[in-house]
Formats: C-alpha cells, sequence, structure tokens
C-alpha cells in the first residue's frame, strides 16, 4: 500500500467531507456527522480527509489525531488472524478493477471490534484510486441480534424436549407392549401424545410467525369479521373448559363500524389475550368491545381486556411486548405477546398494556376499519 507518510494541517474536514463523498445527505446539505454510521474518507494519496462523529464514538481515535494521517495509522485495522488490513487488501496497489469491499469484522488495537465495509472511487473504471470511502459500524446490534438468536433456539430447544420426549416414550411403549394394556391405558396415553403433538404444533407456529413478523411477510387476508361474535366464541371455549360461569363480563357497546380483519390473526390476538388474563389474571375478566375513541385518530374497533390480579410492574411496562418476556413463572414460551403486536400491527392497529381499574393488567389494542381492497394486497 502506498499512502503518505506526511501529515499536513488538518483542512476543516465538515467541507472536505461533503466535497469528498458526494452522498445523496450532502445534496441535501447534510453535515456528515449526522450520519448514524462512521465515515472515514482518504484521499489519492492515501491521507484521511473526512472523519465524522461516528468514526470517533466507534473507533475511539481523536477526530484531530486522524485527520491528515496515512489511513493505516489513522485506522491501524487488523483482521481476525492477526494481520494488518489494508496492507492486506492494498486498495491503492491493488487491482485496478476492484470497486469495493464487502462488510466484515476487522480489529482495532486492544481488540476493540468494528464492521468495516469499503468503496474505491475511480475517475474512470480501471483508473487510480482517487477517494476510499469506509463505512464503519459499531458490533453491539450485531451481538443483540445474535443473543436474541441464540436465547430464541435456547428457548424452543427447551419447549419441544419435554412433549418430544412425552410422544417418543408413550409411543416406543405402546409399540413394545400393546396387549399388556386396557383400552383405558392406550386411550390415556394416546390423548397424552395428541396434547403433547398439539404444543409442538403451537410452537411451530409461533416460530414461522415470528419470523414472518421480523422480514415484514405477515399476510392478512382481510373479509368482514364479527368482532362480538368472536369474544363471545373465546369466552364460550374457556367455559366449556372448566372456568366459572362469572369469570367474564363482557361488554358490548353499540354503534360499532364493521371490520375487514383476518379473521384467523384475530382469534389468534382474542386466544392470547384471554388466555393471559385466566392464566395471570385474578378475579373477573372483563373484556369491552366499543368503537375507537375520537383521541385514536382513526375510525375503527377497540377491545379492551381487563383482569383484577396483582398486575403488571410499572418497570415492566416497556417490556411487556418483547420476545421472552414473561409475566410470571407459570410456563410460556414468552413469544405471545409479541406475535400479538405485530399482528395489530400488520392490521394498521395499535396495542397498548397499562393497570386495569381493580389494579390488574389492562390490554388495549385497536383495528381500524379497512375496506375490500385491503383483501388484494
Amino acid at each position: 500500500m502506498t499512502v503518505g507518510t506526511s501529515r499536513p494541517s488538518p483542512t476543516p474536514d465538515a467541507v472536505l467531507c461533503r466535497d469528498a463523498v458526494r452522498t445523496g445527505a450532502s445534496a441535501y446539505g447534510l453535515d456528515p456527522d449526522d450520519l448514524p454510521d462512521g465515515l472515514v474518507v482518504a484521499d489519492e494519496a492515501g491521507r484521511v480527509v473526512c472523519f465524522n462523529e461516528a468514526a470517533v464514538r466507534i473507533t475511539a481515535v481523536p477526530k484531530a489525531r486522524a485527520l491528515g494521517a496515512a489511513l493505516e495509522h489513522a485506522l491501524p485495522l487488523e483482521d481476525l488472524k492477526g494481520r494488518r488490513w489494508w496492507a492486506l487488501t492494498d486498495p491503492y496497489g491493488g487491482l485496478a478493477t476492484r470497486v469495493a469491499q464487502p462488510e466484515r469484522n476487522l480489529l482495532l488495537p486492544g481488540g476493540r471490534e468494528v464492521l468495516v465495509s469499503a468503496r474505491y472511487v475511480r475517475d474512470t473504471p480501471t483508473g487510480p484510486l482517487r477517494r476510499l470511502v469506509v463505512s464503519l459500524r459499531g458490533t453491539e446490534a450485531r451481538r443483540r441480534t445474535e443473543r436474541s438468536h441464540a436465547e430464541l433456539i435456547a428457548t424452543v430447544a427447551h419447549e419441544l424436549r419435554s412433549p418430544l420426549t412425552s410422544v417418543k416414550g408413550f409411543t416406543a411403549t405402546l409399540l413394545a407392549k400393546w396387549e399388556r394394556f386396557t383400552d383405558d391405558q392406550k386411550r390415556l396415553m394416546l390423548e397424552t401424545v395428541d396434547a403433547d403433538a398439539g404444543r409442538i404444533s403451537r410452537l411451530i407456529a409461533e416460530l414461522l410467525d415470528i419470523s414472518r413478523i421480523d422480514s415484514g411477510r405477515l399476510e392478512v387476508r382481510r373479509q368482514i369479521v364479527d368482532l362480538p361474535a368472536a369474544v363471545e366464541r373465546h369466552v364460550q371455549a374457556h367455559l366449556a373448559g372448566g372456568q366459572a360461569p362469572g369469570r367474564f363480563a363482557l361488554r358490548i357497546r353499540p354503534g360499532l363500524p364493521g371490520l375487514w380483519a383476518d379473521p384467523d390473526k384475530v382469534d389468534q390476538v382474542l386466544g392470547n389475550l384471554l388466555e393471559n388474563a385466566v392464566r395471570h389474571g385474578e378475579g373477573t375478566v372483563t373484556i369491552e368491545v366499543a368503537p375507537t375513541a375520537a383521541d385514536d385518530h382513526e375510525k375503527g374497533t377497540a377491545v379492551t381486556v381487563s383482569d383484577e390480579g396483582p398486575g403488571i410492574p410499572e418497570e415492566s411496562m416497556s417490556r411487556v411486548f418483547t420476545r421472552f418476556w414473561r409475566g410470571s413463572k407459570r410456563g410460556g414460551t414468552g413469544l405471545g405477546l409479541y406475535i400479538v403486536k405485530g399482528i395489530v400491527e400488520a392490521h394498521g392497529g395499535t396495542i397498548t398494556v397499562g393497570r386495569a381499574p381493580r389494579g390488574g393488567a389492562q390490554f388495549r389494542f385497536t383495528l381500524p376499519v379497512g375496506t375490500p381492497a385491503h383483501l388484494h394486497q
């Protein structure tokens, strides 16, 4: 790498950055220090002419020390094998057809990790390098994503292990000793296998929903939905499952607008919120279905589910709709409310959590009216 070793006096970096980078941002008059990523620009001699504030924050290299210095001195990067990065890639003396370096994880002195990508700017396709534009990003966001993925894998493995062990154990026992069991014993074991297979299916469905929500591919198949009837259906299912008739209070307000929504997704939201209220709350579970208020900014329907339990601590309110949040130690994957939020927002609605009038948890979600035109989106 042929770079300048002299250190001229730094030029006004903001002006020089705008002239050197020629990005869409500079076309709007934005300062390079407004950019969220680190930006380092070296001229044709390999001297740093731009080192924005994000680059200072990410590298911990003072701007005054970087400006005017040789690039290899301002950014003494090494790969994970300890090789000097600029000597290895040789941007000024290497292939004249090279136009960029893809993003990769490199190290600064002291082991500080940084994500680095570069663009080579030439006057002609094979001409000498006139400007080297380097983008820097911290690794914190990627680390958080990796930890989230690792936690998801660990949760899934844990949740799958128990039902799979049960399914495997009972089926192996039945196959090996079928004649030794009575019909009632066989039925009990098969019912257990069926229930555990259902748990596995629900977990897989949750994982697919999370994947679609994270990638923005959650499909909403809209049709006319009778929301009060859907709520009543869920309440009746809980009563049939053994809940006391007085456990639920249903309030349907007049003047509900028509609703175009995905009935399966709406059922998923209602099922999750009522299950949470029954499992984690106490006392009467109140479900109110009403037209949205004026301050909701859009005509639609609001559903509020409240209980009379201990509620959610104030310091936990902001984490309720994140992955793996659990309000108690009563089981569950901690993925349900994250999925609920994704479904509601995919419909263009909102969901909030707060404290119910009698101290329990209160979830409120709104769904805009929508139109038949949404069916083809």
